[in-house]
């Protein structure tokens, strides 16, 4: 099956479970990019570029009728410090930390 091919079944079946379930694509779409179409992770997780600016224009649009939870997002952005240096981390342990974020939203 060719790359191509291969990258538009992978992006229809992300995109159905985004839609369908309103959210969590990039815990389909890592994994895709990653052993499907032969991405690295770092290059895999490099494309959430596009989430971070959908979150933004969400967030200035929900703060501005005052429906965000400040402390609560808060808490959220200081978890996220940590993976943020994922980028120098090697590629196995960034491979496993996303199995384990997976799995426990999975449990969840």
């Amino acid at each position: 099956m060719s790359a191509l091919i291969l990258a538009l079944l992978a992006g229809a079946v992300v995109g159905l479970a985004l839609g369908a379930l309103g959210g969590g694509g990039s815990v389909l779409a890592v994994p895709a990019l990653t052993y499907l179409l032969g991405f690295t992770p770092a290059a895999a997780t490099a494309g959430l570029v596009i989430v971070t600016a959908t979150s933004l224009t969400a967030l200035y649009a929900h703060a501005r009728t005052g429906n965000v939870r400040w402390r609560a997002g808060a808490l959220f952005a200081a978890a996220g410090l940590l993976p943020a240096a994922a980028a120098r981390l090697p590629q196995s342990v960034l491979t496993a930390a996303f199995a384990a974020v997976a799995a426990l939203t999975a449990a969840g």
